[in-house]
């Protein structure tokens, strides 16, 4: 039987703060979670590149990777969670994360004897954080529901994405400053440390129990969310291009501070969160995602256009404010659509559509900054979120 900390259930009422005590113990999970996989996103592309001599393909292959995992394990996650309850699934996804700190460890030892197996690992720890990431966030997401009305799912989305994107914020400038200390073995050793304090206080949460009724086919979820979930996969196409080839552009123009795009990309959404991310529960998603889609396009054309850092670091940050309320608001739609019996499931549906966007869209952006250079994948995302202004435009007219 679960082990089990008392924490209070969700107070009536509509506001922001509403919910945020019931909340608070998963987005420390999801923090932790995330700081160790942010002090890997700005690491591993320099490292493929200046320690593994691979090209801008390649890298966007090894990135993207990760996204193509996700896709399987929010199935498996999504089914768990309903079947087994949601704690079990934050845990496996915690344990995972370990798991990834110990590949680039042994990555790492490989790296002056045999590069072709020092690859192959940073790949399998890609591909593992993907797994990490799907049963981390399905879980969390789907237990932090279970704990709040469906009212305050905007909410729910709301919270647990600043902790999210506050780990991420965080890990990219600290995995950076190991990196240079350090070397990757010394990442590798920070995300296994990170990992562990949250395994460790996460298992001390009580758990939620299992749905008694009849599932839904996983696919049959998918279905029931196509429309939102083609509008997150369109809006997810700036964030994979900043998670990706920032810090090489960044690079390539001669600047400082790649690593600080991440940061702003992390800060906007937080703080477009804590000031707006109230208004999808209270005037709709679709509402709102479509004029934040907009300003993530705006942010897209600034990072390509810019002829100064600091207006690429504003670019990435509008960036991330769009980004982060519009998957609110096209997750509120998803939550309107899902049965209560599936919600694990549908948890992971929602976000496997994002997951389409990050596994194709590095390569594939990768191909087309090998022909146009790196500043056209930036157009290329706005391309995308103006894309998903037309479905949340779409989804209001059927409303």
């Amino acid at each position: 039987m679960a082990r089990s900390t008392h924490f209070p259930a969700a107070p009536r009422g509509n506001s922001l703060w509403s919910v945020f005590l019931p909340l608070l113990p998963f987005m420390l999970s999801v923090f932790d979670g995330f700081l160790a996989m942010g002090m890997a996103l700005p690491v591993v592309p320099r490292h493929l590149h200046d320690a593994l001599g691979q090209g801008t393909v390649m890298i966007g292959v090894v990135m993207g990777c990760q996204y193509l995992s996700s896709i399987f394990g929010r199935m498996w996650a999504g089914g768990l969670s309903d079947a087994r309850g949601p704690r079990r699934a934050a845990l496996l996804g915690l344990a995972a994360a370990c798991g990834v700190g110990g590949l680039y460890l042994a990555s790492a030892s490989f790296l002056e004897s045999s590069p072709s197996l020092s690859l192959g690992l940073v790949m399998a720890g890609r591909l593992l954080t993907g797994i990490a990431e799907s049963f981390l966030i399905t879980g969390t997401m789907a237990w932090a529901l279970s704990r709040v009305s469906t009212a305050h799912a905007g909410k729910v989305f709301g919270w647990i994405g600043v902790a999210l994107f506050g780990g991420l914020a965080a890990g990219a400038p600290l995995g950076t400053a190991l990196q240079a200390a350090f070397g990757f073995a010394g990442v590798g050793c920070a995300v296994l440390l990170a990992g562990t304090i949250g395994l460790v206080g996460t298992s001390f949460i009580v758990g939620a129990p299992p749905s008694l009724h009849a599932r839904l086919p996983f696919f049959d979820v998918v279905n029931a969310l196509k429309l939102p979930g083609l509008g997150l996969t369109l809006c997810c196409v700036g964030y994979a291009m900043i998670n990706t080839f920032a810090v090489l552009l960044f690079v390539q123009r001669g600047w400082e501070g790649g690593a600080l795009a991440l940061t702003s990309m992390g800060s906007g959404f937080i703080l477009a969160r804590l000031l707006v991310g109230h208004l999808p529960d209270l005037v709709g998603g679709a509402r709102v995602a479509l004029y934040c889609v907009l300003a993530e396009a705006l942010g897209l054309a600034l990072i390509w256009a810019a002829p100064h850092p600091a207006i690429a670091w504003l670019g990435a940050a509008l960036t991330g404010a769009g980004y982060g309320i519009g998957f609110q608001g096209f997750g509120v739609e998803a939550v309107k659509r899902s049965p209560p019996q599936s919600r694990g499931a549908a948890m992971g549906a929602y976000v496997m559509f994002q997951d389409v966007t990050m596994g194709l869209a590095p390569p594939l952006n990768g191909m087309l900054a090998k022909v146009a250079g790196l500043d056209a994948v930036f157009l290329g995302g706005a391309v995308g979120a103006l894309g998903a202004a037309l479905v949340a435009w779409t989804i209001l007219r059927q409303d």
